[in-house]
């Protein structure tokens, strides 16, 4: 749904200014109307330069959705209705492709579809566990409770994961450095042997000789094997 921002007077004469999810500027202009407010302006908000560099808008992470859980459960425990609830969290979203996310969850639940099933189109950030939490929440009307205590167990198995993460610096960081002291030898110091090796004639012993092909294998391939590093980290990071 697009995003209108409007500018309006109230009866005391106040100018006023805002942004509303509409589906056309006739909607804004008729709840603004309704809501008091008189010499209404509206246009439709210019588009971020992310939404044409998705690559600028954020990857949600885990943090994201322990923010939201955390948020969301102490507007439910507050008594605030449901999609005022998502309407709040949307607009304090940094993460403007969470947002977007939040917003399209808040209009299926305006359609009709509860938040057990909003939440299913989008299995990448909502696991089945936390779904079928959810929709344990809604049936036993206890959602505050469990968004609390989803909040809870992720902010622990990130915590977790953090310290797995720290744990394998150092070997990672020896492995990185092994890896580049190889590469120099293999690109720098063999090939000025290899010269001097061939001006001595000869048949080379055969760990020599294996140590020659590596350094012409490495300075022919080096960069396809960067280039399938790089693969391999991105497919598991």
């Amino acid at each position: 749904m697009p995003i209108f921002i409007w500018e309006g007077t109230t009866k005391k004469n106040e100018v006023k200014k805002g942004e509303m999810d509409a589906a056309d500027e006739i909607t804004v202009r008729g709840i603004l109307r309704r809501q008091g407010f008189k010499s209404i302006e509206v246009k439709s908000k210019p588009k971020d330069i992310s939404e044409y560099l998705p690559f600028l808008k954020g990857k949600i992470n885990e943090k994201n959705v322990v923010v939201f859980c955390r948020v969301f459960s102490t507007m439910i425990n507050a008594g605030l209705p449901l999609i005022q609830c998502l309407d709040l969290l949307a607009q304090q979203e940094q993460n403007k492709n969470f947002a977007k996310i939040i917003r399209s969850i808040k209009e299926d639940i305006e359609g009709g579809t509860s938040l057990t099933n909003a939440l299913k189109k989008y299995p990448q950030i909502f696991d089945d566990l936390f779904v079928n939490l959810i929709a344990a929440g809604e049936a036993g009307g206890m959602l505050d409770v469990i968004l609390e205590r989803l909040s809870n167990y992720m902010e622990k198995a990130l915590k977790l994961k953090r310290r797995v993460k720290g744990a394998m610096t150092y070997p990672i960081a020896v492995l990185v450095i092994a890896v580049s002291v190889v590469a120099l030898l293999l690109l720098k110091v063999i090939p000025v042997f290899k010269t001097m090796f061939e001006g001595m004639g000869g048949t080379l012993p055969g760990p020599t000789q294996f140590l020659i092909n590596a350094s012409e294998f490495t300075q022919h391939y080096f960069l396809y094997m960067i280039a399938i590093f790089v693969a391999i980290y991105i497919a598991f990071k």
